[in-house]
């Protein structure tokens, strides 16, 4: 688990000219994650290495975070990192009370019915309003959207990466 990285933010762009970043959240602790001293993780998809950084300050601001890192203080410090991932270790993510997973444990779970048919597996989570759909790529190909709630989704086992559900009429 000590290799293991989790993605908490996008860096989509520069802002500004003092060197400050937007970064697109990808974690439900952005206010955490982004608060002055925490250790983040600079990565970039399919490149070797990461830099190891230190949040200076960050605000919101429309949905992304402004973040000025520590020792960078121009646009030209900062410009070669878009494009690229915010990460921490698994040592510093948060645990979570019973109940709660992070979306990471759901991401690649095996979906069972009631009666032990196997559905598929879960590929992504929506956010669409009051509840997160989980969508399930079927067996034949097509996609199962899954609402999150107590009626639908009945166990989450995280260890066995398999989670228990009832269909309700009109899902399938």
């Amino acid at each position: 688990m000590a290799d293991q990285w989790f993605t908490v933010g996008e860096i989509a762009n520069t802002h500004g000219i003092r060197g400050e970043l937007k970064i697109v959240p990808h974690t439900d602790f952005a206010e955490r994650r982004f608060a002055p001293g925490s250790k983040l993780s600079i990565q970039k998809d399919g490149q070797q290495g990461a830099v190891l950084v230190e949040v200076q300050n960050a605000r919101s601001h429309k949905n992304v975070y402004i973040v000025k890192l520590k020792g960078y203080e121009n646009i030209n410090d900062v410009e070669k990192f878009k494009g690229s991932l915010l990460k921490i270790s698994a040592e510093q993510r948060d645990a979570l009370d019973e109940g709660e997973f992070y979306y990471s444990d759901i991401i690649g779970s095996e979906v069972v019915t009631e009666d032990g048919e196997r559905l598929g597996v879960v590929t992504e989570i929506l956010r669409p309003g009051a509840n997160d759909v989980w969508v399930v790529e079927l067996e034949s190909g097509k996609e199962l959207l899954l609402p999150y709630i107590d009626d639908v989704v009945r166990k989450v086992n995280v260890r066995a990466k398999q989670i228990t559900v009832r269909l309700l009429e009109g899902l399938l």
